[in-house]
C-alpha cells in the first residue's frame, strides 16, 4: 500500500467500524453513561461503571466534534457520559470513584488517580465543543487536586509498607506529559511549559535507563535503579506511548534533539520487546531477563501494538528515518492480520503469544473507547502529513 491507502485505511476504520460500534453498543439509555463490557458483537456481559473509562469515551467523542466533524450525534453522545459522571462520577472530597454500578452508586473508592486524569481530559475536550464554563472548572479543579497527589498518588490507599522500599511509577509522568497538552487552552502558557518541562524530565532522565536504553516501570524516589521485581520491570507499551507525547511536546517547542532522542528510544524499546517467534510486542519484560511477576507478560495487547504504531509514524514524519517506516509495516501487518474482527467489528484485545485471541470481549474493565479509535485518528492524521510532506 502507499501512504494515502494507509491513510484511509485507518480513517475509514475508526469512523464506518470502531465509531459506530461504541454508538450502537455502549449508551446506557435507562441510567446514563456507557456499557464497557462488551462480547464480541457487542452485547453487554456486565454492567459495572468504571470512571476512568466513562472519562476516556467522553473525550474520545468530545474530540472527534472538534477535531474530525461538527456532528450533533458526537456532541450528544458525549454528553450523555458527562452527565453522568457530573452526578455519580465523584465523592465528597471531589476525587473521582474508581467504579460504579450501572446506577451510579459507588463501588470502589477514588484510590486511582487515572480516574481524575481521564475526567480532567473528558471535562477539558468537551469544554472546547461546548464552551460551558462548568466542564472547564470541572476540568481545572481536577487537574488541581492531581497536582496536589502527584507525589504520592495513591495516599492511604497504598498497600506499600512505607519507607522500606519507597519506588515511583512512571505512569502518572507519562500521562501528565499528555494531559497537559490536552488541557493547555485552560492553562496559562506558563504554566503548561513548567509542567511539561518537568514531565520530559521525568521521562526522558529519570526512568530511561541510560546503559539498556530502556525506560524502567519504576524508580526510586532520587531516581535510581532498584534491584527488585518492580524496579526491572519493563512496560514497552508504556514506553512507546510516552515517546509520542515526547515527540508532540518537542515539536510544539521546535526540539528536533529531543524528538530524536524520543524516536530512537522507540526503536531500542521495539527491538528490544519484538517477539521474533511469533511476532507482535510483548506485554511485560524484565531487564535483566528474569522471570516477571506478571504472568500475562507474553500477552499481545491491542493497546500496546496501536500505540507503538502512532509512535513509529511521529518518528518518521519528524526525522526521515527510515527505520520507523520499515517497523511501521512490519507492525501494521502484525496487528490489522491479528486484532481487527471484519465479522463483528471493533479490535480484540487479548492474544496469546501465539497470536490467537484470548478473550472474545471488546471492551471491559480495562479496554474501552479510547486506544483502538483514538489510535486510527492518530496514524490517519500522520500518514496524511506525512503524505504532504511526500517522504
Amino acid at each position: 500500500m502507499n501512504i494515502s491507502q494507509y491513510a484511509q485505511l485507518y480513517k475509514d476504520n475508526l469512523l464506518n467500524d470502531v465509531v459506530p460500534f461504541w454508538m450502537n453498543n455502549s449508551p446506557d439509555r435507562e441510567n446514563g453513561g456507557y456499557f464497557t463490557c462488551l462480547e464480541r458483537e457487542g452485547s453487554v456481559f456486565d454492567a459495572d461503571k468504571f470512571i476512568w473509562l466513562q472519562g476516556r469515551q467522553v473525550w474520545m467523542f468530545s474530540m472527534l466534534y472538534n477535531n474530525v466533524e461538527k456532528k450533533q450525534d458526537w456532541l450528544d453522545f458525549a454528553q450523555h457520559g458527562a452527565d453522568f459522571l457530573k452526578k455519580y462520577g465523584r465523592a465528597e472530597d471531589g476525587s473521582w470513584y474508581f467504579s460504579l454500578t450501572k446506577d451510579g452508586k459507588p463501588l470502589v473508592y477514588p484510590y486511582n488517580i487515572f480516574s481524575d486524569c481521564f475526567a480532567t481530559q473528558a471535562f477539558g475536550q468537551l469544554y472546547k465543543a461546548t464552551k460551558d464554563e462548568e466542564h472547564a472548572a470541572i476540568a481545572l479543579d481536577t487537574f488541581k487536586a492531581i497536582l496536589k497527589r502527584q507525589n504520592n498518588p495513591r495516599g492511604h490507599w497504598s498497600k506499600a509498607y512505607p519507607g522500606t522500599r519507597p519506588l515511583k511509577n512512571f505512569a502518572l509522568p507519562m500521562i501528565l506529559c499528555n494531559l497537559a497538552l490536552e488541557i493547555e487552552h485552560l492553562l496559562d502558557p506558563t504554566q503548561v511549559e513548567a509542567l511539561t518541562d518537568d514531565c520530559v524530565h521525568e521521562v526522558m532522565e529519570v526512568f530511561y535507563d541510560k546503559n539498556s536504553g530502556q525506560i524502567l516501570e519504576n524508580v526510586t524516589p532520587e531516581g535510581h535503579f532498584s534491584d527488585s521485581f518492580e524496579g526491572r520491570l519493563l512496560n514497552p507499551g508504556h514506553a512507546i506511548e510516552a515517546m509520542w507525547f515526547i515527540m508532540d511536546i518537542a515539536a510544539k517547542k521546535g526540539d528536533q534533539t529531543l524528538i530524536g532522542k524520543a524516536k530512537n528510544i522507540t526503536l531500542s524499546t521495539l527491538e528490544y520487546a519484538w517477539d521474533k517467534k511469533y511476532g507482535g510486542i510483548y506485554y511485560f519484560l524484565d531487564i535483566q531477563g528474569h522471570p516477571t511477576q506478571q504472568l500475562e507478560w507474553d500477552q499481545k495487547l491491542w493497546w500496546v501494538h496501536i500505540e507503538t504504531l502512532i509512535a513509529l509514524l511521529k518518528g518518521y514524519l519528524h526525522t526521515k528515518d527510515e527505520k520507523c517506516w520499515q517497523w511501521f509495516e512490519k507492525l501494521h501487518e502484525y496487528t490489522w492480520s491479528h486484532f481487527p474482527d471484519p465479522e463483528y467489528g471493533e479490535w480484540y484485545g487479548y492474544l496469546n503469544r501465539q497470536g490467537q485471541p484470548l478473550l472474545s470481549l471488546k471492551g471491559g474493565k480495562w479496554k474501552g473507547c479510547y486506544h483502538v479509535p483514538r489510535g486510527l485518528y492518530q496514524c490517519s492524521q500522520t500518514l496524511e502529513k506525512i503524505g504532504v510532506k511526500k517522504y
